[in-house]
């Protein structure tokens, strides 16, 4: 069951991946990235915008950047921190973003047509059974 949930995993990131690159001429981790300071409109800063997509400031801090240089993103000073700073989508970017994860969503119900809503839910029941769980152990 592992190994056919990591292949079908593997092939609808890889099909998300493509249909971003031909659409949008864009990636999925900057999607990730936009997708996150979407839920955050007050913004995040790159140690809270890592620890959302769980990857290092590293991997976080090149996508911001060129996300700034095309005007999706803007980095503003945090109060009284003058090493901080948070991360906020301009207009522009809420507006590409909107439009990617319209597409995003429709290329999900596509790929996932197979499942009824019923089944959907009893995945997600089961997948969030597991992540509880692990997080239980982890305490």
């Amino acid at each position: 069951m592992w190994l056919r949930m990591l292949k079908t995993t593997r092939h609808v990131e890889s099909q998300l991946r493509e249909r971003l690159r031909v659409a949008y001429g864009s990636t999925l981790p900057r999607f990730d990235v936009m997708a996150a300071l979407a839920r955050y409109v007050d913004g995040l800063r790159m140690s809270e915008l890592s620890g959302v997509l769980r990857v290092s400031n590293g991997n976080v801090t090149g996508i911001v950047d060129r996300l700034a240089e095309e005007g999706l993103v803007v980095r503003v000073q945090v109060p009284g921190d003058r090493r901080a700073s948070l991360v906020r989508l301009t207009q522009k970017g809420r507006e590409v973003f909107a439009a990617q994860a319209e597409a995003h969503e429709a290329w999900i119900d596509e790929l996932l047509a197979d499942f009824t809503p019923e089944e959907a839910r009893m995945f997600s029941d089961h997948f969030d059974a597991i992540s509880r769980n692990h997080e239980e152990e982890g305490r």
